[in-house]
């Protein structure tokens, strides 16, 4: 019996290890990629058309993604993974290239790179915040709402002209 409870023991703690390592890890990707985005995109020569720029992009990301099935296989196959697919996929695509298209152009029209960044960030999650209330039913708290004010008073003081 004592076997048994130290058994169920080490599996609670493999699983908590597992999942807050997913949690930190996945929301640090996340972070150090949309850096990592802005730096390069704010590095890509002006003197390049952005479109053969975002082509040479795609094509690499096809192959990262593509080896992105040596950590994340697929059990069932690609044909039934691919039948599960919804509009959300055309969606992304499309998002994507306009988060490419609109960063581009931002940084060749003059836009400073950390006020660009936080200003489409802060306004986009705005935007998304009714979104996630009454489509997705997430809660907000009222330490939510001040920072959604907080969020409103940098948008002012990022703009604000010296």
């Amino acid at each position: 019996m004592q076997w048994q409870a130290a058994y169920v023991t080490i599996r609670l703690l493999n699983y908590a290890t597992k999942h807050m390592f997913l949690f930190y890890f996945s929301i640090s990707l996340a972070i150090a990629s949309s850096a990592l985005y802005h730096f390069v995109a704010r590095s890509t020569p002006s003197n390049v058309n952005f479109t053969v720029s975002l082509l040479v992009t795609y094509a690499v990301a096809f192959v990262v993604t593509l080896a992105g099935f040596l950590f994340f296989p697929v059990t069932g196959g690609i044909k039934a993974e691919l039948t599960k697919l919804n509009w959300a996929s055309i969606g992304l695509a499309i998002a994507i290239v306009g988060i490419e298209y609109g960063f581009l152009l931002t940084y060749r029209a003059g836009w400073n790179l950390g006020i660009a960044a936080v200003l489409v960030n802060v306004v986009a999650s705005l935007v998304l915040l009714p979104l996630a209330v009454f489509l997705f039913r997430d809660k907000i708290s009222w330490v939510n709402v001040a920072g959604i004010v907080v969020c409103f008073i940098g948008l002012v003081m990022l703009n604000w002209k010296r």
